[in-house]
């Protein structure tokens, strides 16, 4: 098991995340210490987007996991993302474990780790060669883009 941060840190960062949920009136989120390994569910993922439920994969895989404790490491945790977002769910928990899936998870993660990535979200700007890291305030990401030619709607 992996940990976002030492028992020193964590009440400090759940309270800045808590805080960060709060400005998009989401009031209910779960800050766990414990990070998930994700690579199963980002293969469930892909085989989400080869039928055409990517986008409400990840809302439930999100909402789930932030707001109702879902375990997204195991096959129970899968079948309930799957049934939310309308795929069979023994066939998500088949993609979980599938080599070409997985194949192309791990080709992502070496792509993003050669370009800097070193945590999620990340975000790259403009010519920028190394991207802006983790959960940021939108006022920062705003300022990056202006600073790498990004022009504000009006």
């Amino acid at each position: 098991m992996s940990h976002f941060f030492p028992e020193n840190r964590l009440a400090e960062t759940q309270d800045y995340l808590t805080r960060f949920a709060a400005k998009f009136d989401l009031h209910d989120m779960q800050v766990s210490g414990h990070v998930p390994n994700t690579r199963r569910a980002l293969a469930a993922t892909e085989y989400a987007r080869e039928h055409g439920r990517l986008n409400a994969f990840r809302e439930a895989a999100m909402c789930g996991f932030w707001q109702h404790g879902v375990d997204v490491e195991s096959d129970a945790g899968l079948r309930r993302i799957a049934t939310e977002s309308e795929l069979d769910p023994e066939a998500v928990v088949s993609a979980a474990d599938d080599p070409v899936y997985l194949g192309r998870v791990d080709a992502l993660r070496d792509e993003a780790h050669s370009r800097g990535v070193n945590g999620i979200p990340a975000f790259f700007f403009g010519d920028q060669p190394f991207p802006v890291v983790g959960c940021q305030s939108y006022e920062l990401l705003a300022r990056t883009a202006e600073a790498a030619g990004a022009v504000p709607r009006r």
